[in-house]
This record gives C-alpha cells, structure tokens and sequence, in this order.
C-alpha cells in the first residue's frame, strides 16, 4: 500500500510518485531484523533509525522496529529523537549528537535518553533536567579509538566522577555506557582489540565511582554479526536492517540472508534515437559510438544520483541493464537503452533495487568509489517513498 501521507501534497516541491519513486519494502525490513535479532541471541537490539532512516523514512521503519521486537530506537540528534516521541514511540530511545546551544529541555521532558562525553554535556544535562523536574537519563560514551566523540582516556575519570556527583544528587541516572568500533567491519584489523581492551578498561573505571548502568554497549551492525564477546547488554543495528551489508559479504559470511528494502525506480521521460558521433549530457563526456536508443531518467543529483555514477553505473530497463550515459545533471540522467531499442515514455526503469530485480545500492556504491551507506541515505526529500 501507499502511504499517502509522505507525498507531496498541491504546491509542494516534489515529484510525483508515478513519476520517480523510493518503494521501501517494510516487509523485508521486518524480516531483516527478525534474522539479525535471531543471530545475536537473546542480547537486546537498538535499531538505528537516523537520517531519516538512512533515508528510508524514520517514523515508518521506527514503527516497523518496534513490530519486530526492537528493544531501543537511536536517533543521532535530539530533533530526531522527539519526532519520534511525537509520532506516538513510547519505548527505549537513544540520541546523542547536539551542540553547546541546544536546548534539551524537551528531551529530558519526554524521557529521551541522552549521550554525554564531556563536563558541559553534563552540566547542559543537568540544568535541563532541573528546568523540567525530571531525571534525566544519560549514556556516557568513551572514545576507545574512534576519534570523534566521546571522552579521551585520560579525561573519562574525571567524567565518571562528575557524572556520578549528578546521580547522587539525583539530577541524572547513569543509564548507560557506551563506545564506537572504527573498523569492525574489517574482521581481524588491529584497532577491534585495542577498542575492546579501552572498553572494557573504562567500564570499570566507571565501577570505581560507583555507576551501575543499566546497558553497556559497543557493537554496530558489523560487530553485532561478526563478534559475539562485543554485544555486551545491547547491540546497535543500523545499515544492516536496511539490506545493505556493512562490508561485503559480511552478514552472508556468517549466515544471514539480508533483503534490500529500497527500491529506487522512475519512468523513462523520454526516448530518442541518436546517431553515431552524437554527444549526450553536459561536456559531451560521452559520445555515441554507433546509432543507438537513449532514455531519459528523471531524476539527478539534487534527489541524490551521485554526479561519480557519470558513464559508470547501471540500471535496468525491460530486464537488461542500460549504462549511463554522460554526465548526471541535477534532475536527470541518460541511459543507452541500446540499438533498436522498443522502450517508450514511461516505461519503468530500476535504478537500484536487490535480488533479480537489477543493480543492488552496493553496486552502485562500487563505481561511484563510496559506500552502501551513501547511496541510500542520499535520496532526496523530493523523491517521495512508498511502503510496502
């Protein structure tokens, strides 16, 4: 069914669904994180529901999470987070990036859980909380190697200390404790131990000043799968539960079967023969060998084709796959549909999908030199989306 709701409605900016579409098959998120919840055992699961679902649409996924049995929902920033409250999520809910001038009033209001990594994270907690009268719930994250946020090494005794200053005064309850993996989905690479050994070293750090939080957490998606000694009481699933491997072969390597939830299609705009020598797109930087059939696609860099896709990815069109042609311009891209092709305006073209259903997301992550990650997350708001 579609959801009607998510489309652009009378002089709204956007494209008409019939036109270019994001179908996101909630069946197939379900079972995604059926099979993943199976595999890490009775440990709990948050399921990672940020950047707008990594661009499958947050409130959908989050309440499709919450069907499946996700425990915890994670939201990178406290806007995120209330959306979610105010969608009607009631559960476990996590988000921890935010600046110095934010105001966490609401957050603590509507008992969102809270990262801190540094004193004045605390202390912004800790008036919040005071402001609305409510304890506040707070994750504190060490940096065990990642090199973003999180407190240093040598600064997280202090952090331990203060934060444990602000329990007793019951200002805040230490509910968490919590790290990043840089590289765990390189299986074997050198930095997985030595962020396991920072982990655990901070955790009883912590225990020294008295905290007792109710979940520690370290593993992603790619350590969720692949290191079991890692999941401690909660595991965080992101990309995983949207079909995309968080390296290649991973999940398969370990057995489980995950479906691609995004299917990105259009119609074809237009059809046109071109002849031989005839150059396509901006700067010409693709020339027709031999006559030949093109197609157009509506949709370009401004709803998220990456510009790196340029005569180097694939879609499908009446079941083969067409090559790009040219450059991707910001509302639309050429494909060779081939000499003699029948194609008309408006037949259906799969710019990326999974199964037998043409090119998957890391298909198109390989030529354009980035991730999975990255194809799906940057489809645009004017792209509408479709629930299945």
């Amino acid at each position: 069914m579609i959801d009607e709701s998510i489309f652009p409605g009378p002089g709204a900016v956007g494209i008409a669904p019939q036109t270019a579409s994001a179908v996101v098959d909630l069946g197939a998120f379900s079972r995604n994180l059926t099979r993943l919840r199976e595999h890490v055992g009775s440990t709990p699961v948050m399921v990672v529901v940020k950047a707008d679902g990594y661009g499958h649409g947050m409130i959908n996924c989050s309440r499709a999470a919450r069907q499946a049995g996700a425990d915890w929902l994670g939201a990178a920033t406290p806007t995120e987070a209330l959306q979610l409250r105010e969608s009607g999520d009631q559960g476990r809910l996590l988000c921890w990036l935010y600046g110095p001038d934010e105001d966490l009033e609401p957050v603590v209001a509507a008992d969102i859980d809270i990262a801190a990594h540094s004193a004045e994270q605390i202390s912004m907690i800790t008036a919040a909380a005071g402001a609305v009268e409510r304890t506040a719930r707070v994750h504190l994250k060490i940096d065990t190697g990642l090199s973003r946020n999180g407190a240093a090494a040598d600064r997280w005794p202090e952090l331990c200390a203060i934060a444990a200053e602000a329990e007793q005064a019951g200002a805040v309850r230490i509910a968490g404790i919590w790290s990043h993996f840089a590289a765990a989905d390189e299986p074997g690479h050198p930095s997985i131990a030595r962020q396991q050994e920072a982990f655990s070293a901070a955790l009883t750090s912590a225990e020294e000043f008295g905290l007792s939080p109710e979940v520690r957490h370290l593993a992603n998606s790619a350590a969720g799968l692949t290191l079991p000694d890692t999941h401690y009481d909660l595991v965080r699933l992101g990309i995983a539960c949207y079909g995309i491997e968080p390296a290649p072969g991973l999940a398969a390597g370990v057995g489980v079967d995950l479906e691609p939830v995004m299917t990105l299609r259009a119609q074809l705009a237009a059809v046109k023969p071109i002849a031989a020598g005839e150059g396509v797109s901006y700067g010409h930087t693709w020339t027709a060998d031999t006559d030949t059939v093109v197609g157009l696609v509506p949709l370009g860099y401004g709803d998220g084709i990456p510009v790196a896709a340029s005569n180097r990815a694939e879609v499908q069109v009446g079941g083969r796959r067409a090559p790009i042609r040219g450059r991707v311009c910001m509302d639309q891209f050429v494909v060779d549909l081939g000499p003699g092709a029948t194609e008309a305006m408006g037949d259906e073209v799969i710019i990326f999908s999974g199964r037998d259903r043409g090119p998957t997301a890391e298909d198109w992550a390989d030529v354009c030199g980035t991730i999975g990650y990255e194809i799906v997350t940057r489809i645009g708001v004017r792209v509408p989306r479709e629930y299945r």
